[in-house]
């Protein structure tokens, strides 16, 4: 198996999109030990697309699409200024609230963060923000989006470890809040020193705040709708995302009446490619998964770690590090495909909640979205606003503290992921 992470490491150093460092690190293990069949491979990448909990990963992606074709960022953006207006910062406080708003619709912080940066990044730049903060403030709110109900990280963490999804949608709704909140703090110390004001001069007013609720009211019923109709098992999650696809038709035909055949089949089209590509990874990582099994490499891990400590703090911590290292050559979505059969057996091991450790591992693992040197949102914003990787780093040092203060404060307090869920579904 050493051999087989040398020629994955190699590879991905190499340049080789990832999926395919996947499949032929995978297939070298089946040229390793010439008595396991050489169809294997084959059997297992069709086996592994066929599992019926992953359907509903391309259902919510095509959700997700047609509703931001549907109308709902504009009116979502109307909210978020209503709500965070008047705070210091600015339009970087609205970009922050924009995303907790947004990750019920679009389930995808790189999505996120490129959207927002077109929507918001060149208007922060003329209204003085340094290229790089707003670079910065726009890729790390987008941390909030695979947290808030649908998120597909926590769809392929549930699927590949058997974690309940509608537990796992329900616990990361509070770990969201206390992102928004540090985040917010952040930008309102940074926005009192530099002297950034308000972007509302006044407080709105009950009647435009009601407003812009209630032209928002399909997209904060989304997530809303997806939790009760889990809880009460009107739905399965492939069920679900049916739903959520039928439920975008109908806000973007019948209510906002935004949705037609040319921006419908934009949305199609893009979610084409996405769920392509989401889909090719999870076909390849069942070769390398395999191997890593057969090689009982979990065990081996859990067996390693034990050996040092039992503290399940530690433990998390120990997680947390190994992410944001293997953050920094690999993308988020990948990590979580390749070490949820690695690191959730060690953490039942250890005793700790597998919903709980679902919610720090899939923030630990979207963190790769933000730092050099191949994090996906990172750079999708500093290309669209022409910012360097520089200027964006040091912009992000604050707001990076931030969320390893609320990633500490989940990891020692677990009631913070767990109390949602506990109340919702029963204690598990």
């Amino acid at each position: 198996m050493l051999l087989v992470a040398i020629a994955f490491v190699l590879l991905v150093l190499l340049g080789m999109p990832v999926a395919f460092a996947i499949g032929i690190s995978g297939m070298l293990f089946f040229l390793q030990n010439p008595f396991l069949p050489i169809t294997m491979p084959i059997q297992l990448t069709v086996t592994q697309t066929q599992n019926f909990a992953l359907l509903a990963v391309p259902l919510f992606i095509i959700a997700g699409n047609l509703l931001n074709h549907s109308g709902i960022t504009e009116r979502l953006m109307r909210l978020a200024t209503v709500i965070t207006g008047r705070l210091r910062g600015g339009l970087a406080q609205v970009t922050i609230s924009l995303s907790a708003l947004m990750g019920g619709v679009s389930g995808s912080s790189i999505a996120d963060a490129a959207m927002q940066s077109r929507m918001l990044g060149g208007e922060m730049v003329r209204r003085g923000f340094p290229r790089g903060f707003s670079a910065a403030i726009i890729a790390w709110s987008s941390l909030l989006t695979p947290i808030i109900p649908p998120g597909i990280g926590f769809i392929l963490y549930g699927s590949i470890g058997q974690v309940s999804i509608g537990r796992l949608f329900a616990a990361g709704l509070l770990p969201a809040l206390l992102l928004w909140l540090v985040l917010a703090v952040a930008v309102s110390l940074i926005a009192r020193r530099k002297g950034w004001p308000p972007e509302l001069a006044r407080r709105p007013r009950p009647r435009e705040v009601g407003s812009a609720i209630w032209s928002s009211g399909f997209a904060i019923l989304f997530p809303i709708i997806l939790l009760v109709g889990l809880r009460f098992g009107v739905f399965t999650p492939s069920e679900i995302g049916a739903f959520a696809v039928v439920y975008a038709v109908a806000v973007g035909v019948l209510a906002h009446r935004q949705l037609n055949a040319r921006n419908a089949g934009e949305a199609l089209h893009s979610s084409m490619a996405d769920i392509g590509a989401v889909m090719f990874l999870i076909a390849m990582s069942a070769i390398l998964g395999y191997g890593i099994v057969f090689e009982r490499v979990p065990d081996a891990a859990s067996s390693a770690i034990l050996g040092l400590t039992t503290d399940p703090v530690v433990i998390m911590l120990l997680v947390v590090a190994l992410l944001v290292v293997a953050g920094m050559v690999v993308d988020g979505s990948i990590l979580i495909i390749m070490l949820t059969p690695i690191l959730l057996p060690l953490a039942r091991q250890a005793g700790i909640d597998p919903v709980h450790f679902g919610v720090i591992f899939v923030i630990g693992a979207t963190l790769s979205n933000y730092t050099p040197p191949v994090g996906a949102a990172m750079y999708a914003v500093c290309s669209i606003l022409r910012c360097t990787v520089a200027e964006y780093t040091r912009a992000s040092l604050p707001l990076v503290a931030a969320v390893l203060l609320a990633l500490g404060l989940l990891i020692l307090v677990p009631e913070i992921s767990l109390w949602l869920p506990n109340l919702m579904f029963g204690v598990d």
